[in-house]
């Protein structure tokens, strides 16, 4: 038996999976730590982590999936990591990291892109680079190059969190263009370095890690890898990609016209086109997919919403019945006993940083229509679910105004999409039907590892396995109460944007 070994590098925790090559069944999944992973934030606005945090994690977990399956580590023939975007590591030359990494929910680079902008000019931007620069991980090492002109004057090279595990198991510093395109540092038009907004940035194009194909053998197991892990040496590292390109990947979304969805820390919804499709106030975001190729373009239009999951975490952190916290089980039983719209109550779920749909806006979380005398923890918890739903229904029209039709919405059985509230608010609220599938993060990373190790010939051949496990589409009744709904708290919402 061989088998593929896929990593997938969050911002809570790390997550493994030992998929086998022929059914393409996961033998061993596993998550490190059980809890959340430690989230530095020294200012408002903030949020850092120590990359060498995710390799310990990441290190536990392969050791987890080589004793809860049991298998020869030799018979792993690829290794795949999907890892959080737009994380800006900095290594010097030792290939150490010279201070935490400064991860996606960051805002404070926001002034400087959107300065970039201006200075660049918008038909620049959008025509070349899709977006604006924006708070992605270019506009993060300006702010490094300004305001800690010491550390910066150590950089050997700048990396994502993906190519960051990849050196831990490797030595090698690579990365890919979806990577590059990720942190802005692309440019989509001339199809290279996005030279002009370096050179505005008086950043080094030598300080990028050099670029390798997403499915290829990117490096192989170290020595020092292979002992601290268990890891064979010389076991091919054979897939990267970002968290949400990879979600994509895992549910085989990868033509025009398909869409996949995620709510885990932040929700996102994803869809794939062959076109340079911007929006001209660059509120969702454009990305090289995992498939493009130079004779078939394919590009992922991004719709973000920071405040989801970690929303519903910090509602089962802060509240208690008898000094215990819910189980999100309990939490989603009690939403259910509050009817559609929560008797008023709205959530608006931004307290996890700039807001992209909102051009950068960092608006905050807020709770509105509450009454002390009638409401309850229930209320909350049921407002808190609609809000994230509401949010991305906000960011969804977007999509529509760009032309990106979805007939169907693919997602993992996983995070917020457990919870059967969620589930019926977020079809009947966006108007199309769900189709939940018997994957995550890191099964697709080992799926794409097969495919970039050469194990699989096709990625018809790779996701031969994948099944429907739960489909649920909109309901008439239920649809027009939530879009009532939802017309309330769009109409609360323009009026928090307006103050």
């Amino acid at each position: 038996m061989q088998y593929l070994l896929g990593l997938d590098i969050g911002s809570s925790s790390v997550k493994a999976s030992l998929v086998a090559v022929d059914s393409g069944e996961t033998v061993a999944s596993v998550q490190s730590p059980s809890e959340e992973m430690a989230m530095l934030a020294p200012h408002p606005g903030w949020a850092e982590q120590d990359p060498d945090m995710w390799w310990t994690h990441a290190v536990i977990c392969i050791k987890l999936c080589l004793m809860k399956s049991g298998i020869d580590a030799a018979t792993i023939k690829g290794i795949g990591i999907s890892y959080q975007m737009h994380g800006l590591v900095m290594v010097g030359k030792d290939h150490k990291p010279l201070r935490p990494s400064i991860i996606w929910c960051d805002s404070r680079a926001v002034s400087i892109g959107d300065k970039a902008m201006k200075d660049l000019g918008n038909q620049y931007c959008l025509e070349h680079l899709l977006n604006s620069p924006g708070n992605f991980t270019a506009s993060k090492l300006k702010w490094v190059k300004e305001n800690e002109p010491r550390i910066f004057e150590q950089v050997y090279k700048v990396m994502l969190p993906g190519d960051y595990i990849a050196l831990r198991l490797s030595g090698d510093v690579v990365t890919t263009d979806t990577g590059l395109s990720e942190g802005m540092f692309w440019d989509h038009a001339e199809g290279k370095v996005a030279s002009k907004l370096l050179e505005y940035y008086g950043l080094n194009q030598s300080t990028l890690a050099q670029q390798v194909p997403v499915f290829s053998v990117q490096g192989k197991v170290s020595a020092k890898a292979a002992s601290e892990t268990g890891l064979a040496l010389g076991t091919a590292i054979s897939y990267r990609a970002g968290d949400q390109p990879n979600n994509a990947f895992s549910l085989n979304v990868l033509h025009a016209g398909e869409t996949a969805a995620t709510a885990g820390t932040s929700g996102v919804i994803y869809s794939v086109t062959d076109k340079n499709a911007i929006d001209a106030q660059s509120r969702v975001n454009t990305f090289l997919h995992v498939n493009n190729t130079s004779s078939g373009k394919r590009n992922g239009v991004l719709l973000c919403v920071n405040g989801t999951g970690i929303m519903n975490s910090w509602l089962r952190k802060s509240m208690k019945v008898n000094e215990t916290a819910y189980s999100y089980d309990q939490m989603n039983n009690l939403a259910t006993e509050v009817p559609i719209g929560s008797e008023g109550v709205m959530v608006m779920p931004f307290g996890n940083g700039a807001e992209r749909i909102f051009e950068n806006k960092d608006l905050g979380a807020s709770f509105h229509g509450m009454n002390f005398n009638t409401h309850t923890q229930a209320h909350l918890l049921r407002a808190a679910q609609e809000g994230i739903v509401f949010a991305l229904r906000y960011g969804f029209d977007i999509l529509q105004e760009m032309g990106l039709k979805t007939t169907v919405i693919r997602a993992g059985n996983a995070n917020m999409f457990l919870s059967p509230l969620f589930r019926e608010a977020f079809v009947n609220t966006i108007g199309a039907p769900v189709e939940l599938y018997n994957t995550d993060g890191a099964k697709g990373a080992a799926l794409g590892a097969g495919v970039g190790a050469g194990v699989y010939k096709s990625f018809e051949e790779a996701f031969r396995g994948l099944k429907v496990i739960r489909s649920e589409s909109p309901s008439t009744g239920k649809a027009e109460q939530y879009q009532e709904a939802y017309g309330k708290w769009k109409s609360a919402l323009s009026k928090k944007l307006t103050t």
